[in-house]
């Protein structure tokens, strides 16, 4: 039984938006080509690895800076 399709769904749908705006930040920053109308196939690994990195650091410091630098 495969589980790609429960894994790949947001848990809060109406974050799509955001993160598709953080998609498209994080390419215009590392200067990767990225498509407006939703099809990045033509991305190559690295790039879109890149762009994945940049997102995971940045919701990282957002919440590190929502936690107010709590330790648990």
């Amino acid at each position: 039984m495969s589980r790609r399709n429960s894994s790949n769904q947001l848990v809060v749908p109406q974050a799509k938006a955001a993160l598709n705006q953080m998609k498209t930040e994080a390419a215009q920053q590392l200067g990767v080509p990225f498509a407006q109308d939703g099809y990045n196939g033509n991305l190559s690994t690295r790039d879109a690895g890149s762009i994945g990195g940049y997102i995971t650091k940045k919701l990282v410091q957002i919440a590190e800076s929502q936690l107010g630098g709590q330790r648990f």
